[in-house]
C-alpha cells in the first residue's frame, strides 16, 4: 500500500493549471470503486453527498466522526488519493482534524470560511488565514504534506456589494495561500471571464466546480483551472436517472 506522505505528493502534482486534476465527489466505497473503476486516480469526498448517504443534513448536520467513519470505508476500499470536505472544521481543533484524518487515510481537505457551528457566521479574510496556517502546521508536525484546498463561500451567499465581490474574494483566498495552502477554492458557478480573471489572478491551482453532464474539461481547462470536483452533483444526477428507471415499475 502506498504511504501517505506519497499519496499526498502524487495528489499535489496533479493539480496544473491548464491541465487540471478531475476528481470526481464520491460519498461511500461504491462510489469510490466506481470512480476508480472508471480510471480516474484520486478522489474527494463532499461534505453535501456524504451526509446525504449517512441521512445527515449538509452544513454540519453530521459530526466530524461519522464523515471520518465514512471516509475509513472509502479508503479502505481503493488505493488512490483521498481528499475530505470537513466544511468549515466542526468546531474542533486543527490538531485534532489532522489526526483524525490522517488516521482514516486521507491526505487533502476542504475547509470552508462559513461557521456553520456558529450560525452560519463568516469568518474574516484574516481569521481563515489563521485557520489554513494552524492546519498547515498541524499537518507539518505530523510529517505528511496534507493537501489543503482553502474555500471561500462568498460567492454561493452572495455577500456585500457584487461589483467587489471578485475583489474581495481574491483578497481571501490570497491571504489562505500566503498561509500554506495549496488549492484554492472560489465555490460556485462562474462565468467564463470571472473564471478566468479568478486563475489569472490568484497565485495556486484554482478548484472549479463540474456540472457532470454539462459541463466539459477542455473549457474549464481553457479557463486556467488546476482542479474540477463535482460537489454534490454527481450524486444528483445518479439519482435523477435512478429515479426514471424506478419510474418505469410504478
Amino acid at each position: 500500500m502506498t504511504s501517505l506522505s506519497a499519496k499526498a505528493e502524487e495528489f499535489l502534482s496533479l493539480h496544473r493549471a491548464g491541465d487540471p486534476a478531475v476528481l470526481p465527489t464520491v460519498w461511500d466505497a461504491w462510489s469510490a470503486n466506481l470512480a476508480v473503476s472508471a480510471g480516474f486516480s484520486a478522489l474527494t469526498v463532499g461534505s453535501h453527498p456524504l451526509a446525504d448517504s449517512l441521512g445527515r443534513a449538509d452544513k454540519e448536520g453530521m459530526t466530524f466522526d461519522e464523515a471520518l467513519g465514512r471516509v475509513r470505508e472509502i479508503t479502505a476500499a481503493v488505493d488512490v488519493p483521498v481528499s475530505l470536505d470537513i466544511e468549515s472544521g466542526y468546531g474542533q481543533e486543527p490538531a485534532r482534524l489532522i489526526e483524525g484524518l490522517l488516521d482514516a487515510g486521507v491526505i487533502g481537505l476542504n475547509i470552508e470560511d462559513t461557521v456553520h457551528s456558529e450560525g452560519g457566521r463568516l469568518r474574516s479574510p484574516q481569521e481563515h488565514a489563521d485557520l489554513v496556517r494552524a492546519l498547515r502546521e498541524a499537518a507539518d508536525a505530523a510529517g505528511v504534506h496534507l493537501v489543503v484546498n482553502a474555500r471561500t463561500d462568498l460567492f454561493l451567499r452572495g455577500d456585500g456589494d457584487e461589483a467587489d465581490r471578485v475583489d474581495r474574494a481574491i483578497e481571501r483566498l490570497r491571504l489562505a495561500a500566503d498561509a500554506g495552502a495549496d488549492v484554492l477554492y472560489p465555490v460556485g458557478r462562474h462565468d467564463d471571464a470571472t473564471q478566468r480573471r479568478l486563475t489569472a489572478e490568484l497565485p495556486l491551482p484554482v478548484n472549479a466546480i463540474g456540472l457532470p453532464g454539462e459541463d466539459d474539461l477542455a473549457t474549464l481547462a481553457a479557463a486556467g483551472v488546476g482542479r474540477i470536483s463535482f460537489g454534490p452533483f454527481l450524486q444528483m444526477a445518479l439519482s435523477s436517472e435512478a429515479q426514471r428507471l424506478l419510474a418505469r415499475w410504478k
